[in-house]
């Protein structure tokens, strides 16, 4: 039998794609969740569980995989339908509801739908030099970092002068044995307090530096690096090496639905509404004026694409269902 189309399909299952489940359900509509991942959380535990946010409203500081958990726990109190290790492929228009068909064949039926894809599918970029995938293989060089203790007591060599360099940087220097951080220039992308903070700390800089080999027999023991202004090289010793210079992403099958994409992002207007009827986009995947990409700007967006999908299901029913605190939300077990 065919199965019924679901209320509201949710693309992506990070931050904010969670709470846009757990506010669809608080609105009572039935959710599914998809996300190519193995598992929820998006970002904060594919790339950086043990990494601090600190522009979470409630939080002074919270690690990225417990601000995930909580998510999780909110988003599960309506028991949404989670597809995992599934990428939504093709979509196709069935008149009164639409039909998303994941990559592995299977159909997913739906009213209405929310893609909260962040940047989309994302790749780290590479320092493009030899034998990089070599020491990478083996567990000596980095595109992000998972558990802190792997790098207890190592000489460690970050590259990057963004918020993720620093913030490793400053999340490591009392277990790393030493940290390097090298970057190409002498200005940095990171936090201002951030900086200064590592600055107090004895991480040694190498600015106007690029890593230019990596040397070691089995294992990593040393990088060569070049300063672009002297042309001097110099190596250092280095067990380990993270690599912070960015992520390459890609919006992968989303682009050939018929949205409006701009600059990687899906254009929507003041309701979050893409060009398509009945499909809202949200947090960092979608693109208006004045756009901040923010979690806590996100799952504002989210509850607002949630109202807008419960209305147009149920004309009757009110943008704005009041607060939480006059709802019932589900007995917890």
């Amino acid at each position: 039998m065919p199965q019924s189309p679901i209320d509201v399909t949710v693309i992506g299952g990070g931050p904010v794609g969670l709470f846009a489940a757990f506010y669809a359900g608080l609105r009572g509509m039935s959710v599914r969740v998809v996300d190519s991942l193995s598992e929820l959380g998006g970002q904060l535990t594919a790339l950086y569980p043990e990494k601090y946010v600190y522009d979470m409203p409630g939080f002074p500081k919270v690690l990225a995989k417990e601000l995930a958990q909580n998510l999780i726990h909110q988003a599960m109190q309506f028991e949404p339908e989670i597809v995992l290790e599934e990428v939504a492929e093709t979509l196709l228009d069935q008149g009164g509801y639409y039909d998303i068909v994941t990559a592995t064949g299977k159909s997913l039926p739906t009213q209405t739908i929310i893609i909260a894809a962040g940047n989309g599918s994302f790749s780290p970029t590479k320092i493009g030099i030899d034998r990089e995938e070599e020491f990478h293989l083996r567990g000596d060089l980095f595109y992000g970092v998972k558990h802190l203790e792997t790098f207890r007591g190592r000489n460690v060599a970050i590259i990057g002068g963004g918020d993720s360099a620093f913030d490793w940087a400053l999340a490591l220097h009392d277990i790393a044995k030493s940290i390097h951080l090298v970057h190409r220039r002498d200005q940095f992308r990171a936090h201002e307090d951030t900086v200064e903070k590592v600055r107090a700390t004895t991480v040694q800089f190498h600015l106007w530096c690029a890593v230019k080999e990596l040397k070691g027999d089995p294992g990593l023991s040393e990088i060569i690096i070049e300063n672009s202004q002297t042309k001097e090289s110099a190596a250092l010793e280095c067990d380990s090496v993270i690599v912070n210079i960015g992520y390459k992403s890609s919006l992968g099958p989303l682009k050939d639905w018929g949205l409006e994409i701009e600059k990687n992002q899906i254009r929507v207007d003041h309701q979050f509404r893409t060009n398509l009827p009945r499909i809202y986009a949200v947090g960092d995947v979608c693109s208006f004026d004045g756009k901040i990409k923010l979690i806590a700007t996100g799952v504002g967006e989210a509850a607002t694409a949630v109202c807008m999908a419960k209305m147009e299901l149920d004309p009757s029913a009110k943008l704005f269902p009041g607060h939480s605190s006059d709802m019932e939300l589900p007995a917890k077990n």
